[in-house]
């Protein structure tokens, strides 16, 4: 087992991330006993529920581009668990993340001793690996880090942090049963994570969203920028490879054309975000030079994010697990592929919208294959396909007992026409799973 295995196997034996405590205070205790290595450096916290983590590596990306030492923490992991942890770009090193760890153990044993006493459960395991990125962040030390929130924000426990940018990306309906069933109030406990001195930027949102963030600006008096008010994505287009995309900003400049090497217009809109949240940090009245744009975008990449993963036949996997997140899938097939026909191979997580997310995917589908997640909180095939018959009729649908399974089947048919291609989709671990087996098997593109 390696050290950083070693580290996840700990982190492991906690509470999941899948079922967060709506708590704080225990996550300040546990920093401010580890030296409170949060406050160490500069952060950019990104919160919304679609496209987070391409929106928060594209910022990563820009601040590096800029000459500054960048720590990026983002979740869940794809593959492998250092995913979580970026220093400049690279997936942390096992050692220096064991390390980090170690730091923790004390801290962590006393705040689960208080707690027990005072009748609560230990730290959760999110609650701990915030922290440790922090504390593994401190220690390089980085000068900046963006910051992904975890699930909502208010008491989400990446919140310990004072942001100078709190940024935004959509806000829509996904963990209904614990950040709640409307926009309205999923968007005012997201809209926890700005503090007095924050710069806000957004991007373009239900007007209920809007509203919670606008009462949040005006309660804290902090500037708040919205996509479409006061910066906008002037022009998107197709190119090889990506989008070329033209933003106006915040600090009175359109900057000239741009290459951003992700499909569809979804990303074209997360980057035009990025770009933004770059101007908020080193202040509204400065633009991105066009050199840092080029090396900046040049050098992004959004992993499991229509990611090719094989070719002879095409694979793509996308992590998609939400209806606006499909939508968004649907929309990128559509403009940036031709594909003749397209097989999904499509597995969802049990607290998801499966109906959602398949009406929404049924556009660009021609056939189906259903496969279990390798999670304990997988829907069944069985009700997947009941859900399926529903959603995507008049489409062939077929039933997998694995995700080994489903590739095999939907590549041997994709291999039988040149026009053909493959997309997994429904969920984060069903997207990394795909990425491993493809690697393990040999014809892995990634």
């Amino acid at each position: 087992m390696s050290a950083a295995e070693a580290v996840y196997e700990a982190l492991l034996e906690r509470v999941g991330e899948a079922n967060p405590r709506p708590r704080i205070e225990p996550v300040r205790r546990l920093a401010e006993l580890a030296g409170s290595p949060q406050l160490s450096f500069p952060v950019i916290q990104v919160a919304g529920t679609n496209g987070k983590t391409s929106t928060s590596r594209a910022i990563e990306s820009l601040l590096r581009a800029h000459g500054l030492r960048t720590g990026l923490f983002t979740s869940p992991h794809l593959v492998d668990f250092t995913e979580r942890f970026q220093l400049d770009g690279e997936p942390i090193d096992g050692e220096v993340l064991a390390s980090a760890w170690q730091e923790l153990q004390a801290p962590l044993a006393l705040v689960d001793a208080e707690l027990a006493s005072a009748g609560h459960g230990p730290i959760t395991f999110f609650e701990a690996l915030a922290v440790l990125a922090f504390t593994a962040f401190a220690d390089a030390p980085v000068d900046v880090a963006v910051i992904e929130v975890g699930m909502g924000g208010e008491w989400d426990a990446t919140n310990i942090v004072n942001a100078q940018v709190a940024v935004f990306t959509p806000i829509d309906l996904d963990h209904t049963a614990i950040l709640g069933s409307d926009i309205e109030t999923i968007a005012r406990t997201k809209a926890g994570i700005v503090k007095p001195g924050s710069f806000m930027v957004s991007a373009e949102q239900d007007p209920a969203a809007v509203e919670e963030l606008r009462a949040a600006a005006e309660r804290l008096e902090t500037p708040f920028a919205l996509a479409g008010r006061d910066f906008a994505l002037t022009d998107d287009r197709l190119a090889v490879g990506g989008r070329m995309i033209t933003v106006s900003g915040i600090a009175g400049v359109t900057y000239a054309p741009t290459f951003v090497p992700l499909f569809g217009h979804h990303q074209a809109q997360n980057a035009a975000l990025a770009m933004v949240a770059v101007e908020a940090f080193f202040g509204a009245e400065r633009g991105i030079s066009e050199e840092v744009l080029e090396e900046g975008f040049g050098q992004l990449t959004s992993p499991g994010r229509l990611q090719l993963i094989g070719t002879e036949p095409v694979v793509y996997v996308d992590a998609a697990h939400n209806p606006h997140g499909a939508e968004a899938l649907a929309r990128a097939v559509a403009e940036s592929f031709s594909f003749d026909e397209l097989a999904l191979v499509v597995g969802v997580l049990e607290e998801k919208d499966a109906a959602g997310v398949l009406a929404a995917l049924a556009p660009i589908a021609h056939r189906v294959t259903l496969t279990p997640v390798d999670s304990p909180r997988s829907t069944g095939v069985a009700e997947l396909a009941r859900i399926a018959g529903d959603e995507v009729p008049d489409t062939p649908v077929e039933i997998a007992e694995s995700l080994p399974e489903a590739l095999d089947e939907a590549r041997a048919w994709a291999g039988r026409s040149p026009g053909r291609g493959v997309l997994v989709v429904g969920s984060v671990v069903l997207a990394g799973e795909a990425i491993a087996f493809a690697r393990a098997e040999g014809w892995s593109a990634a």
